[in-house]
């Protein structure tokens, strides 16, 4: 007999449909609400390193984030003016020899390939949705939605990301993320290499990741002071400042940057914050995933990987155990050290960057967490 025959998952990123993939394939009836009528993620682009397509592979979507997206085994490490200095292999995940070492996506086209996998696995979604209270009992959880409608469940999922309004519920008196004191630049570009490539300036670090045939995304990690809001109109004045000592690929991008218009790269910037909380994540019959517990910086391009791995466990642990409690708990023991080895190595780059440190502890703490995740979960 199934622990839970009726989940409630309060979030429609890819933590939350993957959890509701793997759940109605267990044969649980799942609804999924997502506060956003649109369904739609920032359209920047992400990257997708091995141990997530391992993830994804178990989740089956794999087939169209490859057909779809771009990947490759290997960087190009190159100087300031595209000069390649180095090129350095990426190795799959373990159990994953036929996937490549990395891949990457738009985050819009993933939604779309998630999102209708969510739908075809039988998931009941509602868009423009969410809760407006939680009552649980030890028989299940009421739940008032926002649109004036009830519904009584087994479980609820709290799946809605790094500001989460279930974890508030859960945990009033966690004080939310923590800015890194650094922001985030994207913009898609052609693709010009097979390979990922990094840029090395003398003071800032540029990347291009493949995301299709034709295109990658731009990506810059700068130094901020404050999560101040920067409007969009001064985005390219921005970014072609940070991307001044850049020739090459680099270079020409950013002198088009003033003479185009800002749809031409769609660009996106957002301050980055993050987040590890301790075990146990739940209470009762509801508990959290991804962004909610575990909200990282992009530096290992894990944190949808560790999203996915979450619904991967939380979902095997449903279908094994024989107490909810006990699943609750075991989906946060399993989970937890490889969140956190994302949020805490990541964090730790950044300051690296941040404050201008050592690059071999750097690249050490990069090798040492990736060859850490390849292993199985």
């Amino acid at each position: 007999m199934a622990l839970v025959n009726k989940v409630l998952i309060i979030g429609g990123g890819i933590g939350g449909m993957s959890a509701a993939i793997l759940l109605s394939r267990q044969g649980i009836a799942v609804d999924i609400v997502e506060v956003n009528p649109q369904w739609a993620p920032d359209g920047a682009g992400i990257t997708i390193s091995g141990p997530t397509l391992r993830g994804l592979r178990e989740v089956g979507v794999i087939d169209e984030v490859l057909r779809l997206g771009g990947s490759w085994r290997a960087v190009d490490i190159c100087d300031m003016n595209g000069n390649v200095n180095a090129t350095v292999p990426i190795a799959s995940a373990v159990g994953a020899d036929d996937l490549p070492g990395a891949a990457g996506i738009m985050r819009t086209t993933l939604a779309d390939i998630m999102g209708k996998a969510t739908r075809d696995a039988g998931a009941r979604v509602r868009l423009g949705v969410s809760f407006e209270t939680l009552a649980q009992d030890g028989n299940g959880v009421d739940v008032l939605f926002t649109d004036g409608s009830r519904s009584h469940y087994d479980l609820v999922i709290g799946a809605d990301g790094v500001n989460s309004a279930v974890r508030k519920h859960l945990m009033p008196d966690f004080a939310g993320p923590k800015f890194t004191g650094q922001g985030s630049w994207r913009a898609i570009v052609p693709r010009l290499r097979e390979n990922s490539t990094i840029y090395m300036g003398q003071t800032t670090k540029a990347g291009m990741n493949p995301i299709s045939e034709t295109e990658c995304y731009l990506f810059v990690l700068d130094k901020r002071e404050d999560m101040d809001f920067i409007a969009p109109a001064q985005w390219p004045r921005m970014l072609a400042g940070l991307l001044e000592e850049f020739g090459g690929a680099v270079g020409e991008f950013r002198d088009g940057l003033l003479d185009r218009s800002l749809t031409d790269h769609r660009l996106l910037y957002r301050p980055l914050a993050g987040h590890m909380i301790d075990g146990p994540w739940h209470k009762g019959r509801i508990v959290l995933l991804g962004d909610a517990v575990h909200a990282t910086t992009p530096h290992l391009a894990s944190g949808a990987g560790i999203a996915v791995e979450g619904a991967l466990v939380l979902a095997e642990e449903l279908g094994r155990r024989h107490s909810l409690e006990g699943a609750l708990i075991a989906y946060a023991g399993r989970h937890y050290d490889r969140a956190r080895l994302v949020v805490t190595t990541s964090a730790r780059m950044g300051e690296i960057e941040r404050e201008g440190g050592s690059r071999e502890e750097h690249t050490q703490l990069m090798i040492v967490a990736q060859q850490a995740l390849r292993q199985p979960i």
